[in-house]
């Protein structure tokens, strides 16, 4: 699907901002903070503000177009990816991975009777890269 119609869908009107910073989170899964978005963005688009891409972000979240990833706890970051998964963040790196997760409804007891409408797993480690790397340091 198209950045413009998705957010037609979602009854947002398509800006050149506004499909700049949709096109970049649907295409780089590094679940990219403000800052990267408007680094990147900003030079084929020399009048694009930071605000306009915080606003941007948080209004696709708010919209439930993206998930807004809060596991780093310097920088909000967002996520394309709307399937039910966790995060993972190395704390030497900084690298998120995504990380499937089975349905979030299925592990809540009947007894409950409550419909979940979002779940947030994050977790935080040493990525496989840092392991090896730290290995061949010692």
């Amino acid at each position: 699907m198209t950045a413009q119609k998705y957010l037609l869908e979602h009854g947002i009107r398509p800006t050149i901002q506004r499909l700049a910073v949709m096109n970049y989170i649907m295409s780089h899964q590094t679940h990219p903070t403000v800052n990267e978005i408007y680094t990147d963005l900003l030079p084929s688009i020399p009048t694009l503000s930071k605000t306009t891409v915080h606003n941007t972000a948080r209004l696709f979240a708010q919209q439930k177009m993206v998930l807004q990833v809060d596991i780093d706890e310097r920088n909000a970051r967002f996520d394309g990816t709307l399937d039910t998964h966790a995060h993972f963040m190395c704390t030497s790196c900084g690298h998120i991975i995504d990380i499937p997760l089975p349905d979030m409804q299925n592990l809540i007891p009947q007894t409950l009777d409550v419909d979940i409408d979002e779940a947030h797993v994050n977790l935080k480690g040493i990525c496989k890269s840092c392991n090896l790397s730290k290995k061949y340091d010692s």
